[in-house]
């Protein structure tokens, strides 16, 4: 028997709402976890970026929610970055519409009036950084005290940039009896005290990563000069339909967007100094084919769930393996054959080497120039068989 939104026990109006987005079946962390929310469990969902996380959570906040009174929510969900904030609230905003709730995006670098402004209208569900609502409790602009359903969306990256403090303070100022469901590529450390704490008997539920493993990409290890570094990544980007630059800084990121864009391609860099409004055009322009590269640092690129990448450059080789394989799973999704770049120069030859041998990875670096033809079909070029140089 097919499992659908109604056998799950999603409302008719939000059934009618998905189906008006040309979304009629579950995604499998969706049909996982949605009768258990619904029936008022704590869930706790093991699943990656890019799995149908948001509706998995937002389908059963949406039609369990009573209406907020002004600066006090029902609904919390707490997210890491700003792009994840505003995502969420767009994919759950038609939804909310349909059985006349409202949900709202709280997050650092938009201006504070008009969350207050919105807050004060009244929102059944706000989807925030812990930064901002931090600043917004402390202000007296927001109470977390009637909230009945929390929703801890991408825990892991909460933990690696540092916010489970300020989550756990917020958690911890939820007052009487709620919900609380949390969404996490892995389980294990801090996030596991996070459930132990936090949860009560809760249900878990795992997916499968479709994120690729390591053998499904096209690796690629390629020594370049210094001179020619930008002109190589251009004639990467020049072959490709989209493609991810990862940047070790914000600096560096800038300043490759520009050199690039005086090359001829059209790229934007994302980073954390910039306005939210421009990260937002950028990631939009790139989503609809108009930009053919994003440059980005590690921090921005967080919780950003981009499809169709099929190249992704490491610009500046990854400090560790665990960030090559984050930077690196943005490509090959959804079985789709995707290239991994990696720039060096040679005095990073060691540090590439040692990644290799961690990621289980056996291929060589080969010296390329920016107008090598091998560069206009890199998954059709085999390096182990042509033009090794170490």
């Amino acid at each position: 028997m097919t499992t659908t939104f109604q056998s799950l026990g999603v409302s008719e109006p939000l059934v009618d709402a998905l189906r008006a987005k040309g979304i009629t079946e579950p995604f499998a962390i969706q049909a996982l976890t949605i009768s258990d929310a619904l029936a008022g469990r704590d869930v706790c969902g093991k699943a990656k970026t890019g799995s149908g996380k948001t509706l998995a959570f937002g389908l059963p906040l949406l039609q369990l929610l009573s209406r907020a009174a002004p600066n006090r929510p029902r609904g919390l969900c707490l997210v890491p970055t700003r792009e994840l904030a505003t995502q969420v609230r767009d994919e759950l905003a038609p939804l909310a519409a349909a059985v006349d709730r409202r949900v709202t995006a709280i997050y650092g670098g938009d201006p504070v009036d008009k969350q207050v402004r919105a807050l004060e209208a009244g929102v059944d569900l706000i989807v925030c950084t812990p930064g901002r609502a931090i600043d917004l409790i402390d202000r007296g602009d927001l109470s977390v005290a009637e909230v009945t359903h929390v929703v801890i969306d991408e825990a892991d990256r909460m933990a690696d940039m540092g916010f489970l403090p300020q989550v756990e303070w917020i958690l911890r100022n939820v007052e009487g009896s709620h919900q609380t469901l949390l969404f996490s590529a892995t389980l294990d450390g801090v996030v596991d005290g996070l459930v132990s704490r936090y949860q009560h008997e809760p249900v878990r539920h795992e997916v499968s990563s479709p994120t690729v493993t390591v053998e499904q990409m096209h690796h690629r290890f390629l020594l370049v000069h210094e001179m020619d570094k930008a002109r190589v990544a251009a004639s990467i980007i020049r072959a490709a339909h989209r493609t991810m630059v990862f940047t070790a800084t914000k600096h560096g990121a800038d300043r490759l967007a520009r050199t690039l864009r005086d090359d001829g391609v059209e790229v934007a860099a994302i980073h954390g100094d910039l306005r939210q409004q421009v990260r937002e055009k950028a990631l939009s322009r790139f989503g609809h084919g108009s930009l053919r590269a994003l440059v980005a640092t590690d921090v921005a690129a967080r919780g950003l769930h981009i499809d169709e990448v099929d190249v992704v450059i490491h610009y500046d080789p990854p400090g560790d393996h665990k960030a090559y394989l984050h930077r690196s799973g943005r490509t090959a999704r959804a079985g789709e054959s995707g290239v991994v770049v990696t720039l060096l120069l040679w005095n990073q030859e060691l540090e590439v080497k040692r990644l290799l041998k961690r990621i289980g990875v056996s291929q060589p670096i080969v010296e390329v120039f920016s107008n090598d033809p091998r560069l206009a079909d890199l998954i059709a070029w085999d390096p182990s068989v042509d033009g090794a140089v170490a």
